[in-house]
């Protein structure tokens, strides 16, 4: 099997599933799908991880599916991280230019987003990326890339996204216990931007809404950039729990109910469809109307979205987001979906599927590889400036001890 020189994993791991995209660039500099594996995941609650050695079994799993189809040795994956955990906040940073002639240079751009991302965090948490919105010049805003202009003063917007230090450490070492290095960690909607959205979308503003297993992943973008991101902890679980509960029967039961007769609007059924619902304890299966599953579907999702608008409303973006919304996520895929929503967001909404990749374009066209997808292209685009992250045991210890000296200065 060949060595994975040139290629770039995506690892997904997520509550429902972990899933593994192995993708390369063709001559023609398009990013192409050449491996996919999954299986079901068995060591996360919420999008953390709660059991490590369940998770270390999935993604072995889903690696060897991968290496399988794609023919390469998989030793490192750009992975994605999700969570309730997960918080983003604006900042801002001003430097003086000081490069030849007053204009900026590289180090100028380094040194103004380092001074926007000095901002006080607990030392239970730490930075996961610096995303720049705007640079400004002078006081002259709207600038996208500032390198070689002229000026005194140099300013950026950045939005940045952070989390918990143990949450990380915990996905970063499951990576490692099955014979992967971590590349980066990379927020899972993000990913998932890179794979469904188009650049009008970004630059008009949109909502990209991330439906999984245990989270709902949620980006604002407007004028191209990311200005808001949240993760809300709930997901399709949520309704495989309501579906078990209001129907009796089995969880996976229940789960299988809702994969193949699912709908987000019990008025798309019709009142003569007929679905078989299993029972427990050996009891008979009984035969019910679909419209009663869509009917106990359809209010956990419209509270879900719910959630998603307040969210978006309490940001303040609303007037921003001409582009619609966008839904992606395996439990996304149910019918009805796009048209419950546009009724909750009173907006636009189409379902997004991975776009803008080469290869096995049909077998990842669903939902639920967008973010696996978007991965594979995320890791495709920095693949230069990878980090390699590593578990350390010191990184909290030196986090305390870097405060404690700041304090000492500042009494002394």
């Amino acid at each position: 099997m060949a060595k994975n020189t040139g290629v770039v994993v995506g690892l997904d791991i997520g509550t429902t599933k972990v899933c593994a995209i192995v993708a390369e660039k063709n001559g023609d500099g398009v990013v192409d799908v050449i491996g996919l594996g999954h299986s079901p995941s068995r060591g996360l609650r919420k999008g953390v991880v709660v059991n490590i050695e369940a998770t270390v079994d999935s993604i072995r799993r889903a690696l060897e599916d991968a290496e399988l189809m794609a023919g390469v040795e998989i030793r490192s994956a750009f992975v994605g991280i999700a969570g309730g955990h997960i918080k983003g906040i604006n900042s801002r940073g001003v430097i003086a230019i000081a490069g030849k002639n007053r204009e900026v240079t590289r180090q100028d751009i380094e040194r103004v987003i380092d001074a926007a991302k000095a901002v006080a965090l607990p030392v239970d948490r730490e930075v996961i990326h610096v995303l720049p919105q705007e640079f400004m010049i002078d006081d002259q805003g709207g600038i996208r890339e500032p390198l070689g202009m002229s000026g005194i003063r140099l300013e950026a917007e950045v939005h940045i996204v952070t989390g918990a230090v143990a949450s990380a450490q915990n996905i970063i070492k499951c990576a490692n216990k099955a014979g992967l290095e971590v590349q980066d960690i990379v927020l899972q909607q993000l990913a998932s931007s890179e794979a469904t959205l188009t650049p009008e979308e970004k630059e008009l503003g949109c909502v990209l809404v991330d439906v999984g297993g245990g989270t709902t992943d949620v980006a604002v973008f407007v004028e191209g950039s990311v200005y808001h991101t949240a993760v809300l902890a709930v997901g399709g679980d949520l309704l495989t729990n309501d579906i078990a509960i209001g129907l009796r029967t089995p969880h996976p039961e229940a789960e299988s109910l809702k994969r193949k007769y699912g709908c987000a609007l019990a008025s798309m059924t019709r009142p003569d469809e007929k679905i078989e619902v299993p029972s427990v304890g050996g009891r008979r299966p009984r035969v019910l109307s679909r419209q009663t599953l869509c009917e106990i579907i359809q209010p956990r999702l419209e509270e879900l979205f719910s959630l998603v608008d307040r969210e978006v409303r309490r940001a303040g973006y609303v007037g921003r987001v001409n582009g619609g919304v966008v839904v992606t996520g395996g439990s996304s895929i149910m019918e009805g979906v796009p048209e419950l929503a546009e009724q909750v967001f009173d907006m636009p909404v189409r379902r997004g599927i991975p776009r803008g990749v080469g290869g096995l374009t049909d077998v990842i066209s669903s939902p639920m590889y967008a973010t696996g997808v978007g991965l594979g292209l995320y890791g495709a685009a920095h693949r230069d400036r990878r980090k390699f992250r590593q578990v350390t045991d010191r990184n909290i210890f030196d986090k305390v001890v870097a405060r404690m000296k700041e304090w000492f200065g500042e009494i002394f």
